[in-house]
């Protein structure tokens, strides 16, 4: 990830998302994984970042569908 992308995470079961290379989360937390992606992903669209998301564990499986730059959804 470089500096300025959008990234969803879990920590204890809780939801959050934060842009790379700051240490505070961007908003609110969120209970569940969905509602997160949600907001993470329109912050990532709103500032033509790329989003990604991750759980404890590591990288989700669904990661890759996020990976797409939102720069090349805006057509």
């Amino acid at each position: 990830m470089a500096a300025g992308d959008i990234e969803t995470f879990q920590r204890d079961g809780i939801w959050f998302n934060r842009i790379e290379g700051e240490s505070r989360t961007l908003g609110a937390s969120f209970l569940n994984e969905a509602e997160a992606v949600k907001v993470g992903r329109g912050a990532a669209v709103a500032r033509q970042v790329v989003h990604t998301v991750r759980t404890e564990e590591g990288p989700s499986p669904d990661s890759g569908a996020y990976a797409v730059h939102p720069r090349d959804l805006i057509g």
